[in-house]
């Protein structure tokens, strides 16, 4: 059986990993990342993924607070962008971290 903690990491990979419409019932679901694929990765990309990220997991993940979206443009010129995503799960009060790796197809 998934723990919370797995469950709640798992859910906020799927938020990230589906593109709003992907799922006929709830079309509203996911994070529209896709609008960032063959963008210059410049500030204006980094804060535009933060804010989208943020926004999507503060309206579909009630499970937590979200402390802290960042982003690591270390591996940019290989074509990845490292999301990191702090939180606190609400019922236990307990602090966790994910790395989501974000593939971008065009790199400086």
């Amino acid at each position: 059986m998934v723990s919370d903690a797995e469950d709640i990491e798992k859910s906020l990979e799927v938020i990230l990993g589906t593109a709003p419409g992907e799922r006929l019932m709830h079309r509203e679901f996911g994070c529209d990342l896709n609008k960032f694929v063959f963008e210059e990765v410049d500030r204006h990309l980094i804060n535009g993924l933060t804010e989208t990220i943020s926004d999507a997991i503060l309206q579909q993940e009630p499970r937590i607070h979200l402390d802290n979206v960042q982003i690591s443009e270390s591996q940019a010129t290989v074509g990845l962008l490292l999301i990191s995503i702090q939180y606190t799960v609400r019922g236990t009060n307990s602090r966790y971290n994910m790395v989501y790796p974000f593939y971008i197809n065009e790199s400086s």
